[in-house]
């Protein structure tokens, strides 16, 4: 059980650092929770994932019933999972800023952003899932495995709705609808 309690922390440091490179990036302490919303998203394909799969599966291993279980393997899954959901969020902030720059509305940028950017996230994660599918008849690493092709799977749709609408929710009525405002250069 250590093992699992320092892959918690392992799991802890990586989103305090994915947050505090977000904040250096966008120079907002806010902002990079929004993107950050893509993490817990994973859990929501990675836990039934797992037993979904094992429910399915009848195959014993090891005199097991259900072969594949929740391991440490799939816990790392779970870690690397955490910067993969965030950048498909940055993708889709990011295209916002440019349209919002470029003079569009709020709602057209997030829009926009969804239908321009959706293709690209979609093939990427689709990529990831594919190259992680022969690791899945590994006996050690299909944990890993199957919590990246769940995960990813999961959080990719939900980053692709959620973000639009919680950056609506929150930026909507505020000034600048959340890009940084310049400060002009005083001589």
């Amino acid at each position: 059980m250590d093992v699992f309690r320092d892959l918690g922390i392992a799991f802890g440091a990586a989103c305090v650092g994915i947050y505090v490179l977000l904040v250096y990036q966008t120079g907002s302490y806010f902002m990079p929770l929004i993107m950050m919303i893509s993490i817990p998203l994973t859990m929501i394909g990675i836990m039934p994932g797992f037993w979904l799969l094992n429910f399915i599966s009848n195959r014993p291993v090891g005199g097991f019933d259900d072969p594949v279980f929740f391991t440490a393997t799939a816990m790392i899954g779970m870690i690397a999972l955490s910067g993969l959901a965030v950048r498909n969020a940055i993708l889709l902030i990011e295209f916002v800023h440019e349209a919002l720059k470029r003079g569009q509305d709020l709602f057209t940028a997030l829009l926009e952003s969804g239908a321009v950017r959706f293709r690209p996230i979609v093939l990427t994660a689709g990529a990831a899932m594919l190259g992680a599918w022969p690791i899945t008849l590994d006996p050690i690493f299909s944990g890993l495995a199957w919590a990246l092709i769940f995960g990813l799977f999961v959080s990719t749709a939900f980053t692709l709705l959620l973000i639009p609408v919680v950056y609506w929710m929150v930026y909507a009525k505020r000034p600048g609808h959340g890009l940084r405002i310049e400060q002009p250069d005083e001589a």
